[in-house]
């Protein structure tokens, strides 16, 4: 079943940019989050963050909702 993901427009402290599924606690506030599309899997959703955003190198899924996307 697919889910719907988002990236958060702001990078975290290890400066990386989160990929999180809609249903995640730490999805952040709808103004600093951008609409990936609906995938079956976090990779996908990852993929593409990358796709949109080539110049940001560290994208990855979110410890709590897409730990298997989830790299530092």
């Amino acid at each position: 079943m697919k889910k719907e993901y988002y990236m958060n427009k702001n990078q975290q402290s290890n400066g990386d940019y989160e990929v999180h599924e809609n249903s995640c606690r730490f999805l952040p506030f709808f103004e600093n989050r951008i609409y990936l599309g609906s995938f079956y899997s976090c990779q996908g959703a990852v993929d593409e963050a990358k796709r949109l955003f080539p110049s940001q190198n560290r994208i990855n899924g979110c410890y709590y909702c897409s730990n298997a996307c989830h790299t530092s």
